[in-house]
């Protein structure tokens, strides 16, 4: 309970920076936990541990953003009032990968091969379907559609599960924090500097990944107005058809980043990082 009531909705949204330090809290406690407690299974157990911590915060957000649905008509006052929301979330997320790239470039070897073995066994796995560094049609639209993969689990999570989506999110944020840590690792041994290799590290990531997660958080919002206005509301009642109208726009909004985020880390970030 103590991690649960850290922050509410109303306090983040005027001190959204705050939850960049409280999600690398989150993350940081779930991993310390995970390796006392279930360090076999800690690569997963530290990501639910986290979700855990932040889930009222998240839930608590999907119901105060679905009551300004049914309060405010203006649609760019209503994107507006989301954006606060989306703000502190994007923060929190930041937090999380972090917390989890620090820990990676910094524990010993061995014990972070071990706490982050799921990760890095994805990270091979997607970087085993895009061969090489050619730049084309083909990479665009694999990036593309598996980012758009990620998007409609989002979604999904957040509507059956309310605050869900934060699971799909936390985990990618430690599958991110580890390609972080990586890259950071590699440029360690070249440069011979922590100051200069971690935030270039993150900025490698970042460039592009900054359009992906805002997308996630942006579906994830429109799953979760979606699913507290049914419950909340008649499904033929005209605030929800107000509510639906928006998450549409909302989830229209996040396909419009996730093309953003193809044509960035196909084309610039190469560009910036080669």
């Amino acid at each position: 309970m103590v991690l649960e009531g850290l922050i509410f909705p109303a306090k983040a949204e005027r001190k959204p920076w705050e939850l960049f330090f409280l999600g690398a809290l989150y993350a940081s406690i779930g991993m310390i936990l995970a390796l006392w407690i279930f360090r076999s299974e800690a690569s997963m157990i530290m990501v639910l541990l986290t979700v855990v911590a932040c889930l009222p915060l998240v839930y608590r957000t999907f119901k105060r953003e679905e009551k300004k649905d049914t309060l405010i008509n203006e649609e760019r006052t209503l994107l507006r009032e989301h954006g606060k929301a989306l703000k502190f979330l994007m923060y929190l997320f930041f937090g999380f990968i972090v917390a989890y790239a620090v820990w990676f470039v910094f524990l010993p070897e061995s014990l972070a091969s071990s706490l982050f073995k799921v990760q890095a066994t994805t990270i091979n796995q997607i970087n085993s379907k895009i061969i090489g560094n050619t730049i084309n049609d083909n990479v665009l639209f694999q990036i593309f559609f598996n980012n758009l993969r990620v998007l409609f689990f989002a979604i999904l999570f957040a509507f059956f599960y309310g605050a869900g989506a934060i699971f799909i999110l936390t985990w990618n944020a430690s599958v991110i924090g580890v390609a972080i840590g990586g890259f950071a690792k590699d440029k360690i041994s070249h440069l011979g500097s922590y100051f200069f290799s971690i935030p270039l590290a993150i900025g490698r990531y970042m460039t592009h990944g900054i359009f992906e997660i805002l997308a996630y958080f942006v579906g994830g919002l429109a799953g979760g107005i979606i699913s507290v206005a049914i419950i909340n509301h008649d499904i033929n009642s005209d605030k929800f058809k107000v509510i639906m109208r928006d998450s549409l726009d909302l989830i229209l909004l996040s396909i419009i980043l996730l093309v953003i985020a193809a044509l960035v880390e196909v084309f610039i970030t190469p560009i910036i990082f080669s």
